[in-house]
């Protein structure tokens, strides 16, 4: 999708947070990805402020990430303070 998001990068993000490169579909390994996608378009809007249509994909991606964290809380809430945690995502 954008070019700050190498294969390498996803690969590293996957290998840390699911446990292994192939392990795309755990629920820790896709919030730590959307996670830094967030954190990119941030930066992005910060610079460009009237871009509304990444102001939309960044809002669509921030529910997302609330929703598999809401999945994980329930889930296991000890999982779900580690991970908060090591992202930095406030709750």
């Amino acid at each position: 999708m954008a070019e700050y998001l190498t294969s390498e990068k996803k690969k590293e993000i996957f290998s840390e947070f699911g446990g292994s490169e192939t392990n795309t579909g755990s629920t820790d390994a896709q919030v730590a990805l959307l996670t830094y996608r967030i954190n990119e378009l941030a930066k992005h809007l910060h610079k460009n402020p009237k871009d509304h249509s990444c102001r939309r994909a960044l809002l669509n991606m921030v529910g997302k990430r609330k929703r598999f964290l809401k999945y994980i809380a329930k889930k296991d809430i000890v999982k779900y303070r580690e991970l908060t945690a090591k992202l930095g995502i406030r709750k």
